[in-house]
């Protein structure tokens, strides 16, 4: 078996996360022969749910998962990052204007394109789910100049 690669999703309290976890540790994304380190990052208030997140993924028993680390610190979450998947965004909400919820998003990725930049490894590959993902691989990239923007991705 290789070295184990350091995953973080962000926003891994939420609906889109919670369908991803399961197939990053079962090998579907990443291989079956390759171990992962699955960082889950969420805001301080989702942290108990977090935490159930946490069990289950350890009741899974998923042999490539070498360890699961639940943390709303950046500081933890990017530190020595192969990959980044940034699910984790501010929804539109009813009455709300597109530009609000672009101010909103522009705070949370320019935070944490800066963590990419001081914690991250200049390899890591990032792709931005969180909508609107153009924008906010944008904003990420632009605030993180070491790492090559063909690392950054969004869908």
């Amino acid at each position: 078996m290789s070295e184990p690669i350091r995953v973080l999703v962000t926003g891994a309290a939420g609906q889109i996360a919670y369908s991803l976890l399961y197939s990053i540790g079962n090998g579907s994304v990443f291989g079956k022969d390759q171990p992962i380190i699955l960082v889950l990052l969420d805001i301080t208030p989702m942290m108990g749910v977090l935490d159930g997140v946490l069990m289950e993924l350890q009741d899974c028993a998923l042999p490539l998962l070498q360890d699961v680390i639940a943390t709303d610190k950046e500081e933890i979450a990017f530190k020595d990052l192969d990959v980044a998947v940034l699910v984790g965004s501010m929804p539109r909400r009813e009455g709300m204007e597109r530009k609000d919820l672009l101010k909103a998003n522009v705070k949370i990725f320019k935070s944490q394109g800066t963590a990419l930049e001081k914690y991250a490894k200049k390899s890591v590959k990032v792709i931005v789910v969180g909508n609107p993902a153009n924008t906010n691989c944008l904003t990420a990239s632009k605030s993180a100049p070491s790492i090559p923007k063909e690392n950054f991705s969004c869908l």
